[in-house]
């Protein structure tokens, strides 16, 4: 997964996902329901600095492999949506084995 740039942007990409989905479906409602808001500081932050690392990755990852820019606005906007990663991961997954 790690050896070219496509597959880097893959893990970085599942991470991001991931964080998103863990401050979505597990922090949030800690806070809300439990009353735990540290766990929206924690999580909120990580995600937030993994989310930068994953848009450097973006433009990383549009130079080095010359991705059309209505691919690069759908890796932007997947971020924005819950379990999106997953779904731009499995199409590239697609595109890196051809």
């Amino acid at each position: 997964m790690f050896k070219n740039a496509l597959g880097r942007f893959r893990f970085i990409g599942l991470l991001e996902g991931s964080s998103l989905v863990i401050l979505l479906f597990i922090a949030m409602p800690l806070k809300y329901w439990f009353n735990m808001p540290e766990a929206v500081t924690i999580i909120g932050t990580l995600h937030g600095y993994i989310f930068l690392i994953y848009m450097i990755a973006i433009v990383y990852a549009m130079i080095a492999v010359k991705w059309p820019f209505r691919f690069t606005v759908g890796a932007v906007l997947s971020a924005f949506i819950p379990f999106g990663n997953f779904i731009l991961d499995n199409r590239l997954k697609n595109l890196e084995t051809q």
